[in-house]
């Protein structure tokens, strides 16, 4: 019986004036990092201090690879979470600086630079502790931060890690 599917390469999409919808360079960029921070932990114990200075020095590393209007951001968000979630452990997770309890992220801080997005995110993972009803915010737009804007982050970083 002859094989009669056909490739998806083999589409006929460039004719079409369809576009590949698949990863772009900057997703591809962030899963190599990925796959970079999961051998490196893979060498060290998560919850020893070394690791924690390791992290804490990858974070800052990343932070200061950062533009100018991002890294303003992204060392705020590092100084409010080390200062009300000092059981979070920094780490970086694609690339991007993160906060983790026992390996696994529970916030983390998107740069706007790094998908080429008009503002900067800082995000929630499952594990954050900030449920309010059926409904709820997990991910926040950060363009600039005032002071009740840095209230209210620290304010969501203790309520994640409650």
């Amino acid at each position: 019986m002859p094989n009669t599917r056909s490739s998806t390469k083999s589409s006929s999409a460039g004719e079409s004036g369809a576009k590949y919808d698949g990863f772009t360079e900057e997703e591809r960029a962030a899963m190599k990092e990925r796959a970079q921070e999961l051998k490196a932990t893979a060498r060290r114990d998560a919850r020893s201090a070394k690791a924690r200075a390791d992290g804490d020095a990858e974070v800052r590393a990343k932070i200061a690879e950062m533009p100018e209007a991002d890294r303003v951001l992204a060392e705020r968000i590092h100084e409010i979470v080390a200062a009300n979630a000092p059981e979070l452990a920094p780490k970086t997770w694609y690339g991007m600086p993160a906060y983790a309890r026992d390996g696994k992220v529970v916030c983390f801080f998107q740069s706007a630079q790094k998908f080429k997005t008009r503002y900067a995110t800082l995000g929630f993972s499952d594990l954050a502790r900030l449920d309010d009803g059926a409904l709820w915010a997990t991910s926040f737009a950060l363009t600039e931060l005032g002071a009740a804007d840095e209230a209210r982050i620290a304010a969501l970083v203790a309520k994640a890690v409650s």
